[in-house]
């Protein structure tokens, strides 16, 4: 009899989960369970919609998601989204990246009248649902930004709330520990809705002002034994270098705790993961060679090919379609009309010199490596370059006196045995001041050019006649 209901009971449960599965089917929803964690503690971190850069942060979350599988850290990994990161990139990140993705909706910014507030942390508050994955004994809250150099499980074993200071006065919150509570995540939600005062209306702000005498805590330092400590405590640097204390000597030199994770804290413009990043910024390499042994670049080579064929193509055709100099007469009218005619056309010219070394820069994916970056830029811009030469009959060693320079600098900058930043900074500096005089030697021979160009009879021709016949246009 007891078999009998069991097997009644399973028969049960199967049927309610197979109906399940039709309705969402029906009604266009995936019917996919809710996922458990297994382990004890979890690596967090965030993500929302909203920004011109939600797609780089995707990227981004995902290569430091894939690190920390790559370092076989001992815990889960869980992203905090909002209910409007697109579907396919939570499935992504729960079926390729091996991540728990907790959907939630955007806490209110309360802050965001303040005269100092900037856009882009108009929803880094949702960084405090990190409270309440209670779930969890410890949680390492991240930001994506984050570069793993080596495992950091012990961090598990800090105590309520722990972060570095990377500011001698202020915390970080790119990389904290704390332990869910329920009630401190409901209590942060009553000062958040009270106004607590806030110094820059963002998470850091918010969570330093929480945490207020963070600094007067002691040092934290693993037990050899692993057991969790009780009280919030202070991280050593190791676990948030900085990465402007690299650009200064060009190699680690922080001695206290381990060398375990870089952040780069710094222009949003200026973050490892967009290809121009380096050389400008030594480290953004680093960055790149762990999303190559990680995630990898599938998603922008078909772009990157269909640019180079179009490059490479301009490049054909503009060397066969070169026209003939010999072939065109020169005129000396210089009625007022020529002369209007003249000055625009001039004015056009440069631009579209700074046009082909500037609409390729923009046409490149962001997050592409940045050799092939560099690489496909330097090609585009030669390319368009080729079209502003052959439109305007110029001559090409002075048009890519640019394209030469920039080569230049980029290998000044990434030569990689300079003792120090200031070495490299002044090496920079005096190949910028080197190259300046050749910059205007190029662009006064340009415009000499022009003016040669714009005078003959086949580039202009002449307003008060018509065409003549092709024959009549060639010197005898």
């Amino acid at each position: 009899m007891g078999k009998l209901k069991l097997l009644i009971s399973i028969l049960i449960l199967t049927l309610t989960t197979v109906v399940a599965g039709v309705l969402a089917a029906i009604a266009g929803v995936p019917a996919t369970p809710a996922r458990k964690g297994v382990h004890r503690n979890a690596y967090a971190t965030m993500m929302y919609m909203g920004t011109p850069r939600d797609y780089e942060f995707y990227v981004a979350t995902r290569v430091m998601l894939r690190s920390l599988s790559r370092l076989s850290v001992d815990a889960d990994l869980v992203v905090i989204a909002s209910h409007d990161v697109p579907l396919h990139w939570v499935r992504t990140l729960e079926q390729e990246d091996g991540a728990m993705v907790v959907s939630v909706e955007n806490l209110n910014n309360p802050y965001k009248e303040q005269s100092n507030f900037n856009l882009r942390f108009k929803l880094t508050m949702n960084k405090l649902y990190a409270w309440s994955l209670t779930d969890y004994e410890r949680v390492v809250m991240l930001d994506a930004d984050n570069l793993f150099l080596q495992k950091t499980d012990e961090l598990f074993q800090c105590g309520q709330f722990c972060a570095v200071f990377i500011n001698p006065c202020i915390f970080h919150t790119g990389l904290f520990v704390l332990q869910p509570s329920t009630i401190v995540f409901k209590d942060m939600l009553h000062q958040l809705k009270v106004g607590m005062d806030n110094a820059d209306g963002a998470d850091q702000g918010f969570i330093g002002a929480y945490f207020p005498d963070l600094l007067d805590q002691p040092m934290f330092h693993p037990s050899v034994n692993g057991t969790k400590l009780q009280g919030n405590y202070r991280l050593p640097l190791g676990y948030q270098m900085d990465a402007s204390y690299y650009y200064l000597r060009l190699h680690w030199s922080v001695p206290c705790g381990p060398n375990s994770v870089i952040t780069f804290p710094g222009a949003p413009w200026l973050k490892p993961w967009y290809w121009w990043s380096w050389p400008v910024l030594p480290l953004g390499i680093q960055w790149h060679e762990q999303r190559l042994q990680t995630l990898g670049y599938d998603a922008e080579r078909p772009l990157v090919l269909i640019q180079t064929v179009l490059y490479l193509g301009i490049i054909v055709m503009t060397r066969v379609a070169r026209p003939n100099l010999s072939k065109l007469c020169y005129r000396r009218e210089n009625t007022k009309s020529i002369f209007l005619i003249r000055t625009g056309l001039k004015l056009i010219a440069i631009w579209s010199i700074l046009a082909a070394y500037i609409i390729p820069f923009f046409l490149i994916p962001h997050t592409v490596h940045p050799l092939i970056g560099w690489g496909l830029y330097l090609l585009g811009s030669f390319a368009l370059s080729c079209i502003a030469m052959n439109t305007f009959l110029l001559p090409m060693l002075p048009v890519l006196v640019p394209w030469l320079g920039i080569f230049g600098v980029l290998l000044v900058m990434a030569y990689p045995w300079y003792s120090d930043g200031i070495v490299r900074a002044l090496a920079v500096f005096a190949y910028a001041f080197c190259a300046s005089p050749v910059a205007w030697t190029a662009l006064v021979k340009i415009m000499s050019c022009l003016n040669v160009s714009l005078e003959r009879e086949g580039f202009l021709p002449r307003l008060s006649e018509s065409a003549a016949p092709a024959g009549f246009n060639k010197l005898y």
